[in-house]
C-alpha cells in the first residue's frame, strides 16, 4: 500500500432484524463510544421506509444503506437522486449493472445530496456476494474468469465509473489493491469471529484477518446483533478490527 496510511471505519453492524421495536432497541443499545457505523438493508428499509434512516441519525449514527441498486441507468439514477437527500453516509450499487449503471449511480447521488445540501454519500459498488464461490461463479453465473479476476474487473469498472470503493470479501482485498488507487475502499462483509458458525457465508474471515488484509471497513450482523450483549461483542470484534499493528 505503498506506505499511505490505511483509512479504517469503525465496524458496520448489520440490523438485519423483522420490525421497528427489535431495531430501535438495538439502536439504543448500540449507543457507545466510539459508536458503530450501522448498515440498514433491504428488509428494514422496504418495511419502514426513509423513517428508520432518520431514527439512526437522531442517535448519532452514521448510516451505511445497503439497497444494491440494479437497474437501467436511468432509473439508477434517479433513484440514487432520492436517497443522495437522506443524508447517509454510504450507499451501495452492483457493479455487474454496467459502467453506464454506475456512473449514473454515482452522478444521481451527487446530485441529490447537492440539491439537499449535503454531502455525497460514498458509492459502494457490490464485488460478487460473499456467499457466492467458485462453483456458483462457473456453473450458475458461467463466468470463465477465477472468482478473484471477476472480483478485480468489477473493483476496476467500479473505480472509473466514481464509486469511492467496493464490497468485496477481505480474502480479495490485496488482489483489489493491486488494480485500484491507494484511497479505493474495501468494506468487507463475511466476518465470523473465530469459532462462529459461518451460516450461508462462504468466503469469511476474522475480524482481526480482515484487520491483517487490509480492509477499510468491516460488516458484522448475527455475531454481534444476535448475542445476549451485543454491546459487549461488538466492542470485542471493534477492539480486535481496530487494533495496531504488532
Amino acid at each position: 500500500m505503498g506506505g499511505k496510511i490505511l483509512k479504517r471505519y469503525s465496524p458496520m453492524v448489520a440490523i438485519d432484524v423483522a420490525t421497528e421495536d427489535e431495531a430501535l432497541t438495538l439502536f439504543d443499545r448500540l449507543t457507545v463510544a466510539p459508536r458503530p457505523i450501522l448498515k440498514i438493508g433491504m428488509e428494514l428499509y422496504y418495511h419502514l421506509g426513509p423513517a428508520i434512516v432518520k431514527a439512526a441519525q437522531r442517535r448519532g449514527f452514521k448510516v451505511f444503506l445497503d439497497l444494491k441498486l440494479h437497474d437501467i441507468p436511468n432509473t439508477v439514477k434517479r433513484a440514487m437522486y432520492v436517497l443522495g437527500q437522506l443524508g447517509v453516509d454510504f450507499t451501495t450499487i452492483h457493479a455487474a449493472g454496467g459502467s453506464e449503471m454506475v456512473a449514473a449511480g454515482a452522478a444521481g447521488l451527487r446530485a441529490g445530496a447537492a440539491a439537499a445540501g449535503l454531502p455525497t454519500p460514498q458509492l459502494l459498488a457490490i464485488t460478487q456476494l460473499t456467499s457466492i464461490d467458485e462453483r456458483v461463479l462457473h456453473e450458475e453465473q458461467h463466468v470463465n474468469l477465477s472468482l478473484v479476476e471477476s472480483v478485480q474487473s468489477y473493483a476496476r469498472l467500479a473505480e472509473r465509473a466514481r464509486a469511492a470503493g467496493v464490497v468485496c470479501s477481505a480474502q480479495e482485498v490485496q488482489a483489489i489493491r493491486q488494480v485500484t488507487g491507494p484511497d479505493f475502499l474495501c468494506v468487507t462483509p463475511g466476518i465470523r469471529p473465530a469459532g462462529f458458525a459461518k451460516g450461508d457465508q462462504k468466503r469469511v474471515v476474522t475480524p482481526r484477518q480482515a484487520h491483517e488484509l487490509g480492509s477499510n471497513a468491516i460488516v458484522v450482523g448475527r455475531p454481534i446483533t444476535q448475542q445476549a450483549d451485543p454491546v459487549a461483542a461488538y466492542q470485542t470484534i471493534e477492539q480486535e478490527f481496530l487494533a495496531e499493528e504488532d
